[in-house]
């Protein structure tokens, strides 16, 4: 597992107060929805923005946009790395 998917699985997992190993969520598992595993909510996602807007200063304005790029750690860690943002894990 890289460093950056072990970094926003361990945000998504402090930032929605789940109890989950972040290790354990799936690189490519489903975020949102009823039927996942984390079942996350719009409020998850608002949260979820805006810790990643503190962490990597970069902002989701687009809701469209916004689901795809939350469809899963992997989509938001392809988006990261496109904006420059995957060396600032630390």
């Amino acid at each position: 597992m890289n460093d950056l998917n072990l970094t926003l699985k361990t945000l998504i997992v402090q930032t929605c107060d789940k109890d989950y190993d972040p290790a354990s969520i799936g690189d490519d598992e489903a975020l949102f929805g009823t039927g996942t595993r984390l079942a996350l909510d719009s409020l998850d996602a608002l949260q979820l923005s805006m810790a990643l807007q503190k962490k990597f200063g970069v902002r989701l304005t687009d809701s469209k946009e916004t689901r795809l790029i939350f469809a899963s750690v992997a989509s938001l860690g392809t988006w990261l790395k496109e904006r420059g943002k995957a060396d600032e894990v630390a």
